[in-house]
């Protein structure tokens, strides 16, 4: 239990996995986008508390392995993040708009797990899941031949 942390009366180990995607999983997080969403991400998480353990943005998709603080809900940490950071994204990047319209960035909900004392297999998760969507890429990508062809 050497992860825990503490508050004034209080020892705690709250982690989650969170993932979420961009509105109509627009492959939006990329290039010059990706290293300004991630700034904006742990500059966001910084204010509130919340320690980012392991973290990936996918070009459509944002894997997160966060430990938040017991006085904050996920729900409400959740709420702040993407609201945030999409008027901070649209801010910095005002040419998303048009794509995005009406200063939605984020899709609505997100998917989140408990991690319980199995922390190990879900960061390698994350730190693999780039490769495994590369791979499944690979694998649905068919060559078509002409059957008419000699």
């Amino acid at each position: 239990m050497a992860n825990r942390s503490d508050m004034s009366h209080t020892k705690w180990m709250c982690k989650y996995h969170i993932v979420f995607t961009p509105k109509y999983r627009r492959k939006g997080i990329y290039n010059q986008y990706k290293e300004s969403i991630r700034d904006i991400l742990k500059q966001l998480c910084n204010y509130k508390g919340v320690e980012i353990i392991e973290g990936h943005l996918m070009p459509d998709h944002i894997h997160m392995l966060v430990s938040i603080p017991p006085k904050m809900s996920v729900s409400s940490f959740m709420g702040y993040l993407k609201g945030k950071s999409a008027l901070m994204i649209f801010d910095k990047h005002a040419n998303l708009k048009y794509k995005y319209g009406n200063r939605h960035f984020w899709a609505e909900g997100y998917y989140v797990s408990t991690v319980g004392l199995n922390e190990a297999t879900i960061r390698k998760y994350i730190q693999e899941q780039e490769n495994h969507d590369i791979a499944l890429d690979k694998l649905s990508v068919k060559e078509y031949e002409n059957p008419f062809k000699g």
